[in-house]
């Protein structure tokens, strides 16, 4: 599709001459006289580019820009502007103006400018798909209570400058919330910096970290920045910082302490203004009592401690989350989006997860891929486990939600059979297990249909007096 580019100029030589050379270089050119005429067309349909004039009868080419902006017309503007008006042209750059050509017009620069101001466009454009998607992708999906919880405690971490420890299982989001918290934040325009202390190998991670300088080690040919120098005036995440060695961590806790960096093989510090995140799924408690993780160094990095849930505790929140990896995919790869039917949701929600939020979303990407169909049933889901599709099939979620009474009433059996198994048989221990009188055992039983236990199993059965 032709670019679209709409002139305005009160001169109709200039309206003429450049409408013919844009026509010839393959644009759309519309033109009109005036402020009013722009505002009136460019509110009636889209434009790639606006060329305008500042000198113009009515309102001028300021005042133009200005309400174009304020009906959010974001168009990008080229200013033509007079020898006498390039004061105003600057003005109209501070206001939003992408550059300006002077009289008398250059045709050839007045068409490179637009081509300069098309391609900025364009990058803007993508820009903005860019950040649509990663938003998508860096959405902390979930309505359940500990997902309440833990957006609670990340709204309250991210406006301040507290270091923050995120514990979790591998797959339960750790980076995300890290990355949250760094959007939340007042460093947001600063840069986020991952270092996975866990990949990077044990002669290499203080060069990572720390840089270094030309000939500090075999291979250092040349100066180098460490992540801390890079993140300066943003925020760094230390992911798995239990795999990092002791000589190393006496080394981030300098830096912690002192905010200054020292490239390994340098002689200078570099100073460093960089919130520090860290994330780990071991205790480290544990690891400070066998001697693997300074302790003064978790105090420095537990200011802000946050929990990141497992996925078996949110099951309320795997719909939810299969939807919106079933979108994404189904983006990503061209395809309409499955529905995924009653039956395998809760053959989703049995299921024990133990590669939690990662591992949901590999099983969603495979289905979306391998299911042929529409609709993903529980048995699509075998791969996950027999018991997982039996489960689904024996106990459908609609036949569950029928009636509250039929299924209150089946716990109730089934936990009295238990707890009669586990004693034997013997009603006085059962009824004070389950905290209720023998009497109100009884009727409880007859009424459930569950049959006393027989003499020799435990005790004598005697119904009592109703």
């Amino acid at each position: 599709m032709k670019p679209n580019i709409l002139i305005v100029d009160d001169e109709p030589g200039v309206r003429t001459a450049l409408g013919a050379v844009l026509r010839d270089e393959g644009y759309q050119v519309e033109a009109v006289e005036s402020g009013e005429a722009c505002l009136a067309r460019a509110t009636r349909g889209a434009f790639d580019i606006i060329v305008l004039d500042i000198w113009l009868p009515g309102i001028d080419g300021l005042q133009t820009l200005a309400r174009l902006r304020e009906r959010q017309i974001d168009t990008q503007v080229v200013v033509i502007s007079g020898h006498g008006n390039i004061e105003s042209a600057v003005r109209a750059i501070k206001m939003g103006a992408f550059d300006f050509v002077e009289k008398p017009l250059s045709l050839e620069k007045t068409v490179l400018v637009i081509r300069n101001a098309l391609r900025q466009q364009h990058l803007e454009v993508e820009n903005r798909a860019l950040r649509a998607r990663v938003d998508r992708t860096l959405t902390m999906v979930g309505e359940s209570y500990v997902m309440l919880q833990l957006r609670e405690q990340v709204a309250m971490a991210a406006p301040t400058n507290g270091r923050v420890l995120i514990h979790g299982e591998n797959g339960t989001g750790k980076e995300l919330v890290a990355r949250t918290v760094h959007g939340l934040s007042r460093r947001r325009s600063g840069p986020f910096i991952e270092v996975n202390c866990a990949a990077i190998p044990e002669e290499l991670i203080e060069s990572e970290l720390f840089g270094h300088v030309k000939g500090a080690f075999t291979g250092a040919l040349a100066d180098r920045r460490g992540k801390f120098e890079i993140a300066d005036g943003g925020t760094i995440f230390l992911d798995e910082i239990a795999d990092m060695s002791l000589k190393t961590q006496a080394k981030v806790l300098r830096v912690l302490q002192e905010q200054v960096v020292e490239p390994v093989g340098g002689a200078s510090s570099v100073h460093a203004d960089v919130r520090v995140l860290a994330a780990t799924n071991k205790d480290l408690q544990a690891e400070i009592r066998e001697g693997r993780f300074r302790e003064d160094l978790f105090f420095r990095l537990n200011v802000i401690p946050i929990f990141v849930p497992p996925l078996r505790d949110r099951g309320d929140d795997i719909p939810l989350l299969a939807r919106h990896f079933m979108q994404g995919f189904a983006s990503e790869y061209g395809r309409r989006a499955k529905t995924i039917d009653p039956s395998a949701v809760f053959a989703l929600q049995q299921y024990g997860w133990p590669g939690n939020v990662r591992e949901l979303r590999n099983v969603i990407e495979r289905l979306i891929i391998m299911v042929a169909g529409d609709t993903i049933t529980s048995r699509d889901l075998a791969f996950l486990g027999t018991g997982v599709v039996a489960i689904a099939e024996e106990d459908p979620p609609g036949a569950a939600l029928a009636s509250l009474h039929d299924a209150r009433s089946r716990f109730e059996r089934d936990y009295i059979l238990r707890t009669l198994a586990a004693c034997a048989g013997n009603i006085s221990r059962t009824a004070e297990i389950l905290g209720v009188e023998r009497s109100n055992l009884y009727r409880k039983m007859r009424a459930l249909g569950v049959a006393p236990a027989r003499p020799g199993g435990g005790e004598e059965v005697e119904e009592d007096g109703a």
